[in-house]
C-alpha cells in the first residue's frame, strides 16, 4: 500500500477509490484525456476528477471516455487565485463546465497566464537566463500555459539540469523570477464555483503557508480542504483534518497527477475512499 493511501486498495472488498486531483495536456499535464482514463483504470481506480488549471477543455472527452471504460470522471477545475501576492489554488468539483460566467473567467485567466509567461521570461532574462517564450508555448501546445511548461522548456534548452532546479532556483514560489499576477481573489473563485453548481476546495493547503486564510475562505463559502496530498506529512494531514472538522469543510485528496512532467507522482498515488466523493456530491446539492 502506498504511504499516501488512507485505506487498502479495496481489491475483493467492494470498496471503491478515487483520485480527486489529476491533469491533462489541456493544462500542464502530459496525458490526453484518453491516456488519463486508461491509466486510471489500469491503476484500479473507480473515480477520478479532472482538474486542469483554468480550463475545462478536457472534460467532455474525459467524461465520455470514462463512461466507455466504466470509470466515473468528475468535472473539475483548478482556478488560480491570489491573496496579497500569495498564489492560492481553488479546486472546483461537480461544476457545470458550460456555465457562461465560468467560461468567461477562464478566458480572462488564460490571458493572464500568457502574459505571466512573458513576465517570468523577462525576469529570467534579467538573471542571465535567456529563454524564448515561444519555446514555452510550443510545449504547452495550446493548453493553458504555466510554470511547469517554463520548467520543461528550461530543461529542454539545458538551462537547468532538473525540473526541481528550475523551481528551486528560479520560478518557484518566492524565487527570484516568480510572478503571481492572476488578479482573481480566492473569494471570487469560490463564488464562481458555487454559481457553476460546484463545491470549492482549497488545493494543497500546505503550499500557501497561510493557514489563517482558511477561516476567511470558509466564511466566504469554501466547501473543503485537500487533506490527502503527496507532499503532506502525517502531521499536516492530522492538522488539516482538524481544520476541516472545525470549519465544517469536506475532506478530499488526490495525487496531483501530471503524467511524465512529474514522473515521481503516479495516478492513484493518493487515493481516497469513494465515500468522500459521495459527501462532495451531497454538498453540491445544498
Amino acid at each position: 500500500m502506498s504511504k499516501y493511501e488512507i485505506a487498502s486498495n479495496g481489491e475483493g472488498t467492494g470498496v471503491k477509490f478515487a483520485d480527486l486531483h489529476t491533469h491533462t495536456l489541456f493544462s500542464d499535464g502530459t496525458q490526453s484525456p484518453e491516456g488519463l482514463v486508461t491509466e486510471a483504470k489500469k491503476q484500479g481506480l473507480d473515480c477520478i476528477a479532472v482538474c486542469d488549471h483554468d480550463t475545462v477543455g478536457a472534460l467532455s472527452q474525459a467524461i465520455a471516455l470514462g463512461k466507455e471504460q466504466d470509470l466515473e470522471v468528475l468535472p473539475g477545475i483548478e482556478l488560480s487565485a491570489e491573496e496579497q501576492g500569495t498564489e492560492v489554488h481553488i479546486l472546483g468539483y461537480m461544476i457545470d463546465y458550460q456555465n457562461k460566467a465560468l467560461k468567461e473567467k477562464i478566458d480572462f485567466l488564460k490571458t493572464n497566464r500568457v502574459q505571466r509567461i512573458y513576465e517570468i521570461v523577462e525576469k529570467l532574462k534579467g538573471m542571465g537566463i535567456n529563454l524564448d517564450p515561444e519555446s514555452v508555448f510550443a510545449i504547452a501546445k495550446g493548453g493553458t500555459p504555466g510554470r511547469l511548461h517554463i520548467a520543461r522548456a528550461m530543461l529542454k534548452e539545458k538551462l537547468v539540469s532538473t525540473l526541481n532546479e528550475a523551481f528551486g532556483r528560479y520560478i518557484g514560489d518566492r524565487s527570484p523570477a516568480y510572478v503571481c499576477g492572476f488578479r482573481l481573489e480566492p473569494a471570487e473563485a469560490i463564488k464562481l464555483i458555487k454559481e457553476a453548481g460546484g463545491v470549492s476546495v482549497l488545493a494543497h493547503p500546505y503550499s500557501i503557508h497561510r493557514d489563517e486564510l482558511i477561516p476567511q475562505m470558509a466564511a466566504a463559502g469554501l466547501g473543503g480542504l485537500e487533506v490527502y496530498y503527496p507532499e503532506h506529512s502525517q502531521g499536516m494531514i492530522n492538522f488539516y483534518l482538524g481544520m476541516a472538522q472545525e470549519y465544517n469543510l469536506a475532506v478530499t485528496g488526490g495525487s496531483d497527477y501530471h503524467g511524465y512532467a512529474k514522473p515521481d507522482i503516479k495516478i492513484g498515488a493518493v487515493r481516497v475512499p469513494y465515500e468522500l466523493v459521495e459527501k462532495l456530491k451531497q454538498r453540491a446539492q445544498t
